[in-house]
């Protein structure tokens, strides 16, 4: 099974802490829409043995296209792919955008998971991130759309400035009171060249502190697992049967095709990206050319990515898969470099899976980054 991202990138505003490709002008949305259609089109040669098993409209902010644009996307993968049977199709959306007339005209397409961008319920928090809705808005679109819509996650952000953990707990329990069954969550971060990194440098916002993160994390993980979420991956929880099918594919290194500018690729041994330019995106494809750049991934790329991926999750690293596909050199390195973190009860093994603990689930990046191999 195989998966299918498209990316929009296109937003009413910029979010001050957001590094992803979007641009907030409108005015090649048309040509954006025939020219991600034709993209679809152009690739389909790389899913002829394939089965798509999840749509996934990601960005910039997806519910600014008008229903019959998304239709027309979805009708175009039906058209030159094969698609299971009931597909998990998600559009991530703005709760701005989501009025009750869109969410019912979702419901009737395809469209059967809505990922609904929170990020929080208090009106100081959003100000500060620079978010295009408000909390009277994030209210009334879960009201609604959990009338419509049974696979529903919202995106919620933790570690901001000045947030205390009572104030972190209500944003939890105020989301867990709308029964939405997949929650995302993701700490504060400071890219370069965000209007946040810029607030910080000039002493305007503090900087966000890991230790609360840490904290918040925890917060998070006891207060979800109390009300029946499994914790699948660092940032993902869900109830039983509802875990995110998209991101579970790229998590478990299954094939996936990125669609538009910026997009990412990965067929099992080449990973590509598109470029993260709208006009010249548009002119490459109209041109009939992919504006994809193609890296072949070494045995060490595959076997550094399978680590991290591995360690985000509850599936973990199987030590028989690392011996089967890489070879005893590696699997002898990794049981090496896993030693301290095993001593430390960052890391344990069971069943010859290795995972994190609770302790060390947080710090499993770094902790990764601690078992690559760099030379061989």
């Amino acid at each position: 099974m195989s998966g299918i991202y498209i990316h929009i990138p296109f937003c009413k505003q910029a979010c001050h802490y957001c590094d992803f490709h979007f641009s907030t002008s409108l005015k090649k949305k048309d040509e954006m829409v025939l020219a991600l259609a034709k993209e679809i089109q152009m690739r389909k040669s790389e899913f002829q043995n394939e089965i798509v098993e999840t749509i996934y409209f990601g960005g910039g902010t997806p519910s600014i296209l008008q229903i019959a644009d998304l239709k027309f996307l979805i009708d175009e993968v039906y058209r030159n792919y094969k698609v299971v049977e009931n597909p998990e199709i998600t559009v991530e959306a703005n709760p701005d955008d989501l009025t009750e007339k869109r969410i019912i005209e979702l419901s009737k397409n395809k469209v059967n998971r809505l990922s609904i961008g929170i990020q929080s319920f208090f009106e100081d928090d959003l100000k500060l991130m620079n978010r295009a809705h408000n909390l009277e808005e994030a209210k009334k679109c879960l009201e609604i759309a959990t009338q419509y819509f049974d696979n529903i996650s919202i995106d919620l952000i933790y570690g901001v400035p000045e947030m205390s953990n009572e104030k972190w707990l209500q944003n939890i329990e105020t989301a867990l009171s709308f029964g939405v069954p997949h929650i995302s969550s993701y700490a504060l971060t400071v890219e370069p060249k965000t209007a946040l990194h810029s607030f910080i440098q000039k002493g305007i916002i503090p900087q966000p502190d890991d230790e609360v993160a840490q904290e918040h994390f925890q917060i998070l993980v006891d207060k979800l697992s109390e009300n029946g979420f499994i914790h699948y991956e660092l940032s993902n929880f869900g109830k039983e049967k509802y875990f995110s099918k998209n991101n579970s594919s790229y998590w478990l290194g299954k094939k996936y095709i990125g669609i538009g500018p910026s997009a990412h690729s990965y067929d099992g041994k080449n990973r590509g990206w598109n470029v993260s330019n709208n006009s010249l995106y548009i002119k490459s494809i109209q041109e009939n050319k992919l504006p994809i750049e193609i890296e072949t991934l070494t045995k060490t790329d595959r076997y550094n990515e399978y680590i991290m991926t591995g360690l985000r999750t509850i599936w973990g690293v199987s030590l028989h898969r690392i011996e089967q596909e890489f070879g005893k050199t590696y699997l002898d390195y990794l049981n090496q470099q896993a030693a301290k973190f095993i001593e430390d009860h960052l890391l344990f093994v069971d069943d010859n899976i290795l995972r994190t603990t609770k302790k060390g689930k947080f710090l499993s990046d770094g902790i990764a980054s601690d078992l690559f191999l760099l030379n061989l």
